[in-house]
C-alpha cells in the first residue's frame, strides 16, 4: 500500500451559504400548451398590505329605491269601419239643413225649431232602422242569388259564346269574302253594263203633259 503524506494534501472549502440563504432550490414549470389553457385570463395577485397601513371603513351603500309601477297600457283608438268604402250611396247623406230652413226675418220660436229638427232627425234614424231590419236581409239574399245567376250566366254561357263566335267569325267572313268575290260581283257588274246602255228621252208633249198634271 502506498502512503500519501500530509504535504500533499490540499484544502478545499465548500461553501454552503448557498443553500443556507435560499432555501429550497426554485424549480421553474414550463407553461401549459395552448390546447389545454383556459381561455379564463388568470387574475393579477394583489400587491399585499403592510401590515403597519390603516384600511379606511368604506362607506355604506344607501339602499335602492323600488321601480314604480309600470302604468298600463292604453288601448289604441280604433277606426269605425267604413260600409261604403267604394263611395257609391254619396249622394245620400242628407242633413237638416239641407231639407229645413228658415229665412232671416221670419223666424218661429226657437224651441218650435229645436223640436222641429230633434223630431227629423229621430224619424229618420229610426225609420231608416225599422226599415232595415224588415227589409235589409231579404233585399240582401235576393241580390246576391240574382249576382250569383248573372255571374253565372257570363262565366258559362256569355263568354264562352263570345269567345267561340271570335274563333269561328274569321272563317265565316273569309267564306262570306269568297262567295261576294266569285258570285254576287260578277252578277252585279253584268246587270249594271246591261242598265247602262238604256237611255231615256222625253218629247215636248211630255213635258207639257207633265206640266198640266202639276198645274192640276
Amino acid at each position: 500500500m502506498m502512503m500519501v503524506s500530509d504535504d500533499c494534501l490540499v484544502e478545499c472549502k465548500i461553501d454552503d451559504s448557498d443553500e443556507d440563504d435560499g432555501g429550497e432550490e426554485q424549480i421553474n414549470t414550463p407553461p401549459p400548451p395552448p390546447e389545454f389553457a383556459s381561455k379564463s385570463s388568470t387574475p393579477a395577485p394583489k400587491a399585499p398590505t403592510p401590515p403597519g397601513a390603516l384600511t379606511t371603513p368604506r362607506a355604506p351603500t344607501p339602499p335602492i329605491a323600488p321601480a314604480p309601477p309600470a302604468a298600463p297600457p292604453t288601448p289604441a283608438a280604433t277606426r269605425p269601419v267604413s260600409r261604403d268604402p267604394r263611395g257609391i250611396n254619396q249622394h245620400l247623406k242628407v242633413e237638416v239643413s239641407d231639407v229645413l230652413a228658415e229665412p232671416s226675418k221670419p223666424h218661429s220660436i226657437d224651441q218650435v225649431w229645436i223640436y222641429s229638427i230633434t223630431g227629423f232627425e229621430n224619424a229618420r234614424i229610426w225609420t231608416y232602422q225599422c226599415l232595415s231590419l224588415l227589409f235589409a236581409v231579404p233585399c240582401a239574399l235576393v241580390c246576391g242569388i240574382f249576382l250569383a245567376i248573372l255571374a253565372c250566366l257570363h262565366v258559362w254561357f256569355l263568354v264562352p259564346c263570345i269567345q267561340l263566335s271570335n274563333t269561328f267569325l274569321p272563317c265565316l267572313r273569309s267564306l262570306c269574302m269568297c262567295a261576294v268575290n266569285v258570285v254576287i260581283s260578277p252578277f252585279c257588274a253584268s246587270v249594271a253594263l246591261c242598265c247602262s246602255q238604256i237611255a231615256i228621252s222625253l218629247s215636248n208633249k211630255d213635258w207639257i203633259q207633265m206640266k198640266d198634271k202639276d198645274t192640276v
